[in-house]
């Protein structure tokens, strides 16, 4: 048997090496995380781990590995059925597993006696998730940031994106955690990655990121919605050039009524949100916004919850924590609108 191993802090550095990265594990497993662009090729699923693990707990360790075998001899048989016969000699798989044991083992060789180059992780994710981690801070560190910065409906998403669409280097932490980090910014139907997740998509950006260029990126706080930005990352944030981005008054409530529509279009789900400011807020405030959401002067609720909510708790925090915010240079775009974002990452990427 030819099949090679490697530490996870060497996978770290080598996924761009291998045709194809294999997940191993149940796909409750792989959806909780995995490596970076990592396919997955489950040797048991989820219903069948618990199946095995309940036999393995009701009759014995032998009764559960005899039903194992078959079932991860069916899967597998079944991948290399629909994802190996078109493959070349020279397509080279990395196999993991949780630990790097007998489920990406047992691919492992099967795909080694076919005649590829196989090669494993050893510890397998679990090893690579404690290497991910220890490699975050370092690798925060080693890129520039220009913090785009700007009271709520000021139109930094929209800045980020005709960023990104002309060439910069942008890492949108709200896009990556599917969340518009606000008490209102939950997106409908669209659910958040988990911890882990959103650890590894940080991680793959800044890999792909060259240290010689800037990285432009929202002034978030500690955590966007139910997920936290990396110490390493919020450190180096919170240290960087900041970039004052200003908007009108009425241009902000505008893009919010745009960005949130389905706030406009859902009113009882707005109202249920708004009840989350309750404590912050108070009960009969809370109560008056709701009631105007409900006979249609949504306009007037968003203009009060900028002004009395977002506006002060905001500017209280960029002072407290971004320490070059006091100096930051100030960005105006003509007006809320794509184009005019698009304007302006022009004049800021030409200098």
């Amino acid at each position: 048997m030819s099949i090679d191993r490697i530490t996870a802090q060497e996978a770290l550095v080598r996924l761009a090496d291998f045709s194809t990265v294999i997940d191993a594990r149940s796909e409750g497993e792989y959806a909780e995380d995995h490596l970076p662009g990592a396919v997955n090729w489950p040797s048991l699923n989820d219903e069948e781990r618990r199946i095995v693990g309940t036999r393995y707990k009701q009759i014995n360790q032998f009764e559960a590995k005899k039903l194992g075998a078959a079932l991860v001899a069916k899967n597998i048989a079944a991948h290399i059925q629909r994802e190996v016969l078109d493959k070349p000699r020279e397509w080279q798989p990395l196999v993991y597993c949780w630990r790097g044991g007998k489920r990406s083992g047992s691919l492992a060789l099967i795909l080694d006696q076919i005649g590829f180059k196989v090669t494993l992780v050893d510890g397998g994710y679990k090893a690579f998730r404690a290497a991910l981690v220890a490699d975050l801070p370092q690798l925060a560190a080693r890129h520039s940031y220009q913090v785009v910065c700007g009271t709520t409906g000021s139109g930094k998403t929209r800045l980020l994106q005709a960023l990104q669409a002309q060439g910069a280097q942008v890492l949108d932490l709200e896009a990556l955690a599917n969340h518009r980090s606000s008490v209102l910014g939950l997106i409908p139907g669209v659910p958040q990655p988990s911890q882990k997740a959103f650890d590894s998509l940080i991680w793959a950006a800044l890999r792909s990121f060259d240290p010689a260029r800037p990285v432009y990126i929202e002034s978030e706080s500690k955590k966007v919605g139910n997920v936290a930005v990396p110490e390493g990352l919020i450190a180096a944030m919170r240290a960087a050039p900041c970039l004052q981005l200003e908007l009108a008054e009425d241009e902000r409530v505008a893009l919010l009524l745009e960005d949130y529509d389905f706030f406009v279009k859902d009113i009882a789900f707005f109202c249920e949100r708004l009840g989350a400011l309750t404590e912050a807020r108070g009960k009969d405030t809370v109560q008056d916004w709701q009631a105007r959401a409900r006979s249609g002067d949504v306009a007037s609720v968003v203009r009060e919850l900028l002004v009395r909510h977002y506006d002060p708790v905001y500017l209280q925090s960029m002072r407290r924590n971004f320490s070059h915010y006091e100096t930051a240079r100030v960005l105006a775009p003509r007006d809320h609108t794509a184009a005019a974002m698009a304007e302006l990452a022009a004049r800021m990427l030409a200098g």
